[in-house]
């Protein structure tokens, strides 16, 4: 049986329109330019190769992305491309709607001692400010 239900993902990293890996989308549809509820923390992985996210219970921020309705195939070629120990998990957006994003292991972010960019305002002005 062929999964053709669309999903709705949350991106607020490299695949934002005007970045690096946006064409790992392919040809999904845009639905809306939003933010998260602040209920995360947002490190840069890997020396700033890639953003890590993941929620807190506390010392939250609201982290700016955009929405698209993937379907399952454009979801397995997303996943596909995402960094080692992503994994696709929900967050709540501002507007108390679910969306899928990929977040990252916190255990792993403080392993490693990541630099917390959560008071950059995003990804992309965390990118810019180099």
């Amino acid at each position: 049986m062929t999964q053709t239900a669309a999903k709705r993902i949350f991106i607020c990293g490299s695949a934002l329109r005007g970045q690096s890996d946006h064409g790992n989308l392919g040809n999904a549809m845009f639905i809306e330019a939003t933010q998260t509820k602040p209920l995360y923390r947002l490190h840069a992985a890997e020396n700033g190769w890639h953003p890590a996210i993941y929620q807190v219970e506390e010392g939250g921020i609201s982290i700016p992305g955009e929405v698209y309705e993937l379907t399952h195939e454009q979801f397995e070629h997303l996943a596909a491309n995402e960094p080692p120990h992503m994994y696709p998990a929900d967050v709540v957006l501002e507007n108390g709607d679910v969306a899928t994003a990929f977040l990252y292991p916190r255990e792993l972010v403080e392993k490693y001692n990541w630099l917390d960019v959560s008071d950059f305002g995003g990804w992309i002005a965390y990118k810019s400010s180099d």
